[in-house]
């Protein structure tokens, strides 16, 4: 382990706010998503330990605001990493937004800025802007949004917004507002990072180009003066043998058809997020060349935009690969699997006994009643919590 390694990692799910199911490119399978059902898994990723939960966004998902804020009052320690959109939305009702669910929640809000990287779905939402002026928007959002979190008076002139006499008067619970999580991959979104944020996110890419972003990003931030932490957003198939993980990847893409395929890489290919292009890279749409490094596997991201790659295969084996990227400095893994709310459970009751987790569920207390009557005759034996 190197000296850059993480003592601890902690480990975030995902609510799929855009739809679930056990298959991909199909809706055979599919699993209504309603708030019941991210009750379900917001609460289970609470009481399993997990750290918190990302949220997309998007006009394919679910408002993550409005869902975050359903949410919260009915979990305990999940943390919420919710979206904040420069260019949609003005720094000034983002930071009043961010400090009232900060509050309400207890401080348990993490904030996930988003720059967006679809040129269709930009001006469907009013935005005409090429890339390197959206993030020309996001450092003038961010220096107007985080002087405000930080309880100060904000008078800002720049090429693209203006805010005259700007503070808050409820201010966030954490104080200077919640940590700043934020990914891009070209070199303006990287000054971006190295500028402004408190951890850079990287979707999963094999660990030699993963160790590259990071030491690019690192000196970057040294060149300011600051430092980043990093995170790594990957999904995950874990079983209780490879041979069983391998299925269930195979069988999660069975029914994506060359023709949807074909489609999806139409329309990645038309945005101008260079993180998408290099997901894309990795599998070029190609079905039979999908394990990409070590149980990396580029399959989700034939037909998913995004996050593309998913560790394959039995605990301790995923468990090693996490290390690796731990040993290169990642410290936060935002995971996600199919059925959500299932592979939660397996991930966590088969993975995090193997990991350095900086948070962990409470040990629960079980009380086994010897009878007379009842079940419990014929079986007294009661499951106990895997990561306590």
């Amino acid at each position: 382990m190197n000296s850059a390694a993480a003592s601890s990692v902690n480990v975030l799910w995902f609510l799929p706010t855009h739809g679930d199911g056990h298959h991909l490119g199909t809706s055979k399978g599919g699993r209504q998503v309603d708030l019941p059902y991210l009750r379900q898994i917001a609460q289970a990723a609470d009481d399993l330990g997990y750290f918190g939960v990302l949220l997309p966004t998007g006009r394919s998902c679910e408002d993550s605001w409005i869902v975050a804020s359903a949410l919260a009052p009915l979990t305990s320690h999940l943390r919420y990493l919710v979206a904040v959109r420069p260019g949609l939305l003005s720094p000034a009702v983002a930071a009043r937004m961010t400090a009232t669910l900060d509050r309400i929640s207890g401080g348990r809000l993490l904030i996930n800025v988003v720059t967006g990287g679809d040129p269709v779905e930009n001006k469907g939402d009013g935005v005409f802007l090429g890339h390197d002026e959206r993030y020309e928007i996001t450092r003038e959002f961010l220096s107007i949004y985080k002087g405000l979190l930080a309880e100060n008076k904000v008078n800002f002139k720049g090429n693209h917004l203006t805010v005259e006499d700007g503070h808050l008067l409820f201010p966030p619970h954490q104080a200077g507002g919640p940590p700043l999580y934020f990914g891009g991959s070209s070199d303006a979104g990287i000054d971006v990072a190295a500028e402004s944020v408190d951890k850079y996110l990287t979707w999963g890419e094999p660990p030699a180009q993963v160790a590259d972003k990071i030491k690019r990003v690192k000196a970057a931030a040294k060149a300011r003066g600051r430092t980043v932490s990093f995170g790594i957003r990957l999904h995950v198939i874990v079983r209780e043998t490879s041979s069983e993980a391998w299925r269930a990847a195979e069988d999660l893409i069975k029914y994506v058809s060359a023709e949807t395929i074909a489609s999806a890489q139409e329309i990645f290919a038309r945005m101008d997020s260079v993180g998408q292009q290099r997901m894309s890279q990795l599998h070029q749409g190609r079905k039979d060349k999908l394990e990409i490094s070590p149980n990396l596997w580029a399959g989700v991201g034939l037909v998913r935009g995004g996050a593309g790659t998913a560790l394959v295969g039995d605990p301790q084996t995923v468990a090693a690969r996490i290390k690796e990227y731990q040993d290169l400095g990642i410290d936060t893994f935002v995971l996600s699997g199919y059925p959500h709310l299932e592979e939660a459970y397996r991930f966590a009751e088969l993975v995090f006994p193997l990991l350095p987790l900086g948070r962990t569920a409470p040990a629960a207390q079980v009380r086994v009643n010897t009878g007379p009557f009842g079940e419990i005759i014929g079986g007294a034996h009661h499951p106990v919590r895997q990561n306590a």
